[in-house]
């Protein structure tokens, strides 16, 4: 039973993980480099937990109950040694995760764990003082509304630490694959594979971004279209992973030439408020609507 986490990085991914720790009878502390991004990241994490109530999915004193679990830091180094569990959840920005894991584990966790999407396992353990503690966890964003995990083991992860992820993510009512450590996993592969595709579309003409989302939604069955998909992700999550995969499988996971652009000019989805589709009322809405 996980009593005591951490999660490093209070945006959308770790405001969403702590949710899911709180929720699933933890506490858990967001770690950020502010007071007032800390502030922030537990402001939207009470928020996830008040809709919660107001939609029937807990009680009012449940859902305030969970929320009172989490609180906030603003360093790794004030964390209490030997945690059931720290989660990172930073940028994907290898030099940055490797500070941050190493930060990590020196406060001795039972489990050290990297949210990445896509990241080399066994690149980002290579310099961990326990890397038979350390896998990674992939939860997906909404993570309150999305029930996967991908617990990928490294060539070090030991038996022991697969065993404390899987049941985790029993604890948290999530449903777990496991996967090795080859680039983009398993769905990061897929997703991204058919999210570049459709930013191609656009950029060709072929089809408005709803229009295409809508053939994947009600053609294929998918609960989400990839451009809205790529909006709640973060246009510039997706860059950063397309650009990382490229490196290890070619051309074709070089990321178009609009979706450079795009995030050039800010337009990163929904949390820029404009991405492939307008967020201004926080609820997406074809551009030009």
């Amino acid at each position: 039973m996980i009593e005591r986490a951490a999660v490093i990085g209070g945006g959308s991914m770790g405001v969403g993980i702590a949710h899911a720790f709180a929720a699933g009878g933890a506490n858990v502390a967001i770690v950020e480099v502010d007071e007032e991004r800390v502030k922030r990241a537990l402001a939207s994490v009470a928020h996830v937990f008040e809709r919660s109530a107001q939609r029937g999915a807990m009680t009012p004193g449940a859902a305030a109950e969970a929320a009172a679990r989490v609180s906030g830091k603003t360093s790794v180094e004030t964390l209490p040694l030997g945690l059931d569990v720290i989660v990172e959840a930073v940028p994907e920005i290898p030099d940055l995760k490797r500070a941050v894991l190493a930060r990590c584990a020196a406060r001795e966790p039972h489990l050290l764990a990297t949210n990445t999407s896509g990241l080399s396992i066994d690149t980002l353990a290579a310099e961990l003082p326990a890397p038979g503690r350390f896998l990674g966890l992939h939860f997906f964003n909404p993570v309150w509304a999305m029930a996967l995990v991908e617990i990928v083991l490294g060539e070090r992860t030991s038996d022991a630490a697969r065993d404390a992820a899987l049941a985790l993510c029993e604890q948290l009512g999530k449903t777990s694959i496991i996967v090795r450590d080859a680039p983009g996993f398993a769905s990061t592969r897929l997703g991204i594979a058919l999210g570049l595709e459709a930013i191609r579309m656009v950029e060709d003409g072929v089809a408005a971004p709803a229009d295409i989302d809508r053939a994947m939604e009600l053609g294929y069955r998918h609960p989400m279209g990839p451009l809205k998909l790529t909006d709640l992700v973060g246009l510039d999550v997706r860059l950063d992973i397309a650009r990382n995969l490229e490196k290890s499988y070619g051309a074709r996971y070089a990321p178009p030439r609009l979706l450079i652009d795009m995030v050039a000019a800010g337009k990163l989805g929904k949390k820029s408020g404009q991405g492939f589709y307008d967020w201004a009322t926080g609820e997406a809405r074809p551009i030009g609507s």
